[in-house]
């Protein structure tokens, strides 16, 4: 996502080296949305796999609705469409295949059910290898592993992100189910990474007003510690998640050759240093909400 924009300009020949650099290093999930950008990351992530399909997982989320304006327009999740958004993901990418599939939000009007079962046809026609979610909750969940075997779930978890230790992580554990963790950084908040013109992080809660203030100070507390330690804050960040969800995997968006380096770099925190990270940064500390309100109220991972 981070390579179409959303964060700034970026130059789209750096951004295919950084893929194959990726690729090289070992890194072998590639994670894209068929609305980042209207196509343009999976047009992007297509020429940077060409000739190199078969040393990639692909994941692919579908369904967000745009507007020309950029703005949001929900969620579609009927069958007919999830198979049509399918077809244009497969050109887009120039693969004849996805290796898992997700809906990137639930659709309200949409029988969970109704959407995975499209997604399993697809995985009987040999156009998707295993079915994926995205931030949905535990009844999604154990519905949706009703009518086929779910591979993972995909959940924004952080040092300022922890909801889903509660009930979601419990029930992919005893369900049997994986699971990607983006937002690691959560959007360069825990990395003090600076914002620039036309970075959408301007306008998120956790960045702007009076929250941005109170989050830099309990960032500051987490890049003392990581001076401490002889790291950087990026790989504290990264090395609190290793620690404490060993069993599940992080999707970083890298848009630099060094930012590369850094996070493949990282290594799991002891107990002790995430005794001392959660002394700093306790939970629910952060300062604002993870979306805007709009978007928080139609989560479906966030319904209590």
């Amino acid at each position: 996502m981070g390579f179409s924009g959303v964060y700034g300009k970026v130059d789209e020949a750096q951004a295919i080296v950084v893929v194959h650099a990726a690729i090289e290093r070992g890194v072998s999930l590639i994670d894209t949305g068929d609305f980042y950008a209207f196509g343009h990351n999976e047009l992007l992530v297509g020429r940077a796999i060409a000739g190199r399909r078969d040393q990639v997982k692909l994941s692919v989320k579908f369904g967000g609705l745009r507007g020309p304006d950029n703005t949001w327009g929900g969620f579609d999740g009927r069958p007919a469409s999830v198979k049509n958004f399918l077809g244009y993901s497969l050109v887009r990418l120039g693969v004849d295949h996805i290796d898992i599939y997700r809906p990137a939000r639930l659709d309200p009007d949409v029988p969970i059910e109704d959407t995975i079962g499209a997604i399993a046809d697809l995985v009987k026609a040999g156009f998707v290898r295993a079915i994926g979610l995205s931030e949905v909750g535990p009844e999604t969940i154990r519905r949706a592993a009703k009518v086929h075997p779910i591979e993972d779930l995909q959940i924004e978890y952080s040092i300022a992100s922890r909801g889903p230790e509660d009930a979601i992580f419990p029930l992919l554990g005893a369900l049997g189910i994986g699971a990607t963790l983006y937002g690691v950084l959560s959007r360069g908040l825990l990395s003090a990474s600076p914002i620039g013109v036309g970075d959408a992080r301007a306008h998120m809660p956790r960045f702007s007003g009076e929250h941005r203030g109170a989050n830099e100070r309990l960032v500051a507390g987490l890049q003392r510690l990581a001076r401490q330690w002889g790291i950087t804050p990026s790989q504290l960040a990264i090395g609190w998640v290793l620690a404490k969800q060993p069993a599940f995997t992080p999707t970083l968006g890298m848009r630099t050759l060094a930012q590369l380096d850094e996070a493949l770099a990282a290594a799991p925190l002891t107990a002790e240093q995430v005794a001392e990270v959660e002394r700093v940064f306790p939970r629910d500390a952060v300062a604002g909400t993870r979306y805007a309100a709009s978007q928080m109220a139609v989560l479906d991972s966030e319904r209590r």
